[in-house]
C-alpha cells in the first residue's frame, strides 16, 4: 500500500514564529508556522487557511546566524540561491532554530542515502560496466 505525501508528512513543530519583512522598514511580524519533514510553512493567519510562503527543506542550505538577545532567539535561513530569511522567536527551552536545523540534517541523511541506493542499483543493473572497472584495477 502506497501512502500519499501528505501522510508521510510528519509536523515536526507547530506555533508562532515572527518573520522579518523584507520591505525597507523591516517590521517583524508574528505567523504561524508549521514544520513537517519536508518543508517549513508559514501561513499569514492562525487558523491556517492562506498559506504565505513554502520553504520546501530541499531548497534550504542552512540556518545561521544564530543569536541570542534579551528574550529573543536570532536565526537567518539561507536557501539554496542565497537568499536570506531572518525570524526570531521567544528564548524558549526548544526554540525553532534547532527543530529546523535537526529536520535539515535529517532530511539530507535520507536524501544522500536514496542517491547513494540509486547510484549502486544503477551499477547493479550493467554487469558488463562492473567488469571492465575490475579489468583497470591495478
Amino acid at each position: 500500500m502506497k501512502m500519499s505525501a501528505d501522510e508521510t508528512r510528519q509536523v515536526l513543530k507547530e506555533g508562532e514564529l515572527e518573520k522579518r519583512s523584507d520591505n525597507l522598514l523591516q517590521f517583524w511580524k508574528r505567523k504561524t508556522c508549521v514544520l513537517t519533514t519536508d518543508s517549513l510553512n508559514i501561513y499569514a493567519d492562525t487558523q491556517k487557511r492562506t498559506k504565505g510562503k513554502e520553504l520546501k527543506l530541499q531548497s534550504i542550505k542552512k540556518v545561521d546566524c544564530v543569536e541570542r538577545t534579551g528574550k529573543f532567539v536570532y536565526f537567518t535561513i539561507v536557501t539554496t540561491d542565497n537568499k536570506e530569511i531572518d525570524f526570531r522567536c521567544p528564548g524558549e527551552e526548544k526554540c525553532w532554530n534547532a527543530v529546523i536545523t535537526m529536520a535539515l540534517i535529517e532530511y539530507q541523511n535520507k536524501k544522500a542515502i536514496q542517491d547513494f541506493k540509486t547510484r549502486q542499483d544503477g551499477e547493479s543493473a550493467s554487469p558488463g560496466q562492473q567488469e571492465r572497472r575490475m579489468a583497470r584495477a591495478p
